[in-house]
């Protein structure tokens, strides 16, 4: 059967009452579907543009937001500016979304989530199983898997270290180390079957490659840090060399 459009009052009406329900503060757009049942599609393009421009007519402008830029509220906003662009946004790109669309959040207030890869990991994960923003997890995945670009602002350089893959049993593990080799020394002694290096990522962000990695096959953890993978899991991870 199919669904009938939803009215704006209606809309409006949900926001106030969730609102008082929330203690005063408007939801952001998947919370609102959770407790509503209304998808964006019922209003963007329809009666507003932006879900800020909703708020807005409901009674709640945005300035009442400022004290609770609350993480996902940002992630939220910024997502759907990735969604927009069909890109991850430059610094200038959100700049300048900030200065047309003033229920938007200061291009400022993300610089909470670190640099680019740090952001567009917790982007990633926060889009994660929303079918909202199916299309936005390859653009981060991108992110996180691609070499700094030259035309990026540089970003503060860290130390040097190593994303591994290594393989004992039918089990892998991906960990990250500051030296290649010896972490395998490490683990060697400690386990029963041989352990075996498969491949090292290169990196300047061993923290968050590794986090990468294991949400990328978060679905295969057994424990920890060990995944059962298979050879085509491998084969994605051995085909980077430096992150």
């Amino acid at each position: 059967m199919k669904r009938k459009n939803v009215s704006k009052q209606h809309i409006l009406d949900e926001i106030k009452r969730t609102a008082s329900e929330n203690g005063g503060m408007p939801l952001g757009i998947s919370k609102f579907f959770q407790e509503t049942g209304i998808k964006d599609t019922d209003w963007a393009g329809k009666h507003w543009a932006r879900w800020g421009d909703a708020l807005k007519e409901a009674g709640f402008e945005p300035n009442q937001l400022n004290a609770a830029y609350e993480r996902e509220f940002l992630l939220e906003n910024f997502a759907f500016l990735v969604k927009e662009l069909r890109k991850f946004p430059a610094r200038r790109e959100l700049q300048m979304k900030t200065r047309t669309d003033e229920a938007f959040p200061s291009a400022n207030t993300f610089a909470r989530f670190g640099n680019k890869h740090e952001l567009a990991r917790e982007v990633y994960l926060y889009c994660k199983g929303k079918s909202q923003f199916d299309e936005i997890i390859p653009i981060c995945e991108s992110v996180l898997s691609a070499d700094s670009e030259p035309n990026e602002e540089p970003q503060q350089e860290g130390e040097l270290g190593y994303v591994y893959l290594m393989k004992s049993g039918r089990f892998y593990k991906i960990g990250r180390s500051n030296a290649a080799g010896r972490r395998e020394y490490e683990l060697a002694i400690q386990l029963p079957d041989k352990l075996t290096t498969i491949h090292t990522i290169k990196t300047d962000d061993p923290p968050g490659i590794e986090a990468y990695w294991h949400t990328r096959f978060a679905s295969k953890r057994k424990n920890g840090e060990w995944f059962e993978l298979l050879s085509s899991d491998v084969q994605a991870f051995r085909r980077r060399k430096f992150m």
